[in-house]
């Protein structure tokens, strides 16, 4: 066990069909559990600012997913159903009880796929800036629409992924900022750092980029698949929490406010100036919503 530079946590590795890293970031004893999910290309360092203010009144937890973070594939799938799969796993033989799940992006999307298919496991569901299903008449982002044109092309995305590595650790950390955020300085600089040393750990791991492009390729073609995924939403029984950034350049937040239309027993809350990682952005602000709304679900006291 080791603990994560700076911010609280302490790593543990599981074995779940392979080693699977979580940071466990305490919380008070007869707490909810709340399990947290990164998005693609993420790991539990995206949780690092929002994790302790919510253990203040939660047992949380955060996972790396397969092929990110310190989860190495292992030869594992990495898909959007795998590691859904392997999410359903943690939570029965690591968490052990119904939990709250808070999933960001590509997260988000795995987290609502295990609450619709597998609700037994989950008590309530927090979407930050979830993979959602395009609305028809808006205007992707050159950058975001280059890029996963680029992910979704075999051969392509391979060279795309295999020159991006020759940039420093730290211009890195700053493009992928610059492409989440809607104001990158607002982070702070030992995040910036641990995830300059999390890209230098990476670096040493073999078959990275497969796993890579497969999660993303994955995720491109779930939302794609509009009828399936609203069906899934419409699955799920437990309270929803639905928040996106105005700004987002990733997941447009004309997306939100459509599935927000389309179940208006969800909350949904919407921040100004905030891009793809709210949790990041303003952790304090995010905080002290899904406490509340914890509270007004009585999602407050534990589950055992």
């Amino acid at each position: 066990m080791t603990t994560v530079a700076n911010f609280g946590g302490i790593s543990h590795h599981a074995d779940l069909g392979g080693p699977v890293h979580w940071v466990d970031f305490g919380g008070p004893a007869d707490g909810p559990r709340i399990v947290l999910v990164h998005g693609l290309g993420g790991s539990h360092l995206n949780w690092v600012l929002l994790a302790p203010l919510l253990a203040s009144r939660a047992r949380v937890t955060a996972v790396d997913l397969a092929g990110h973070g310190l989860t190495n594939p292992e030869g594992r799938q990495t898909t959007v159903q795998a590691n859904t799969r392997l999410l359903g796993r943690f939570l029965r033989e690591v968490v052990g009880e119904p939990a709250i799940l808070a999933g960001n992006s590509m997260g988000g999307l795995i987290s609502l796929f295990q609450s619709a298919y597998d609700p037994e496991l989950v008590r309530g569901l927090v979407l930050v800036d979830p993979a959602l299903p395009m609305v028809f008449g808006t205007r992707p982002d050159p950058t975001m629409l280059s890029t996963f044109f680029l992910y979704s092309v075999p051969g392509l995305g391979e060279r795309f992924l295999a020159r991006s590595r020759t940039v420093p650790a730290r211009r890195q950390v700053e493009r992928l900022l610059e492409l989440v955020c809607a104001d990158p300085s607002g982070i702070p600089e030992e995040l910036k750092q641990a995830s300059e040393h999390l890209i230098g750990e990476r670096a040493k791991v073999e078959g990275l980029d497969k796993a890579f492009l497969a999660a993303a390729r994955s995720v491109v073609f779930t939302t794609s698949k509009r009828g399936a995924y609203y069906a899934a939403m419409a699955k799920v029984r437990v309270p929803v929490f639905l928040m996106s950034g105005d700004r987002d350049r990733l997941v447009n937040v004309a997306a939100a406010r459509s599935v927000a239309r389309r179940f208006p027993h969800w909350r949904y809350d919407e921040y100004a100036n905030v891009g793809h990682v709210p949790q990041m952005e303003i952790p304090e602000v995010v905080s002290e919503r899904v406490l509340d709304w914890m509270d007004a679900n009585r999602l407050s006291t534990s589950a055992s």
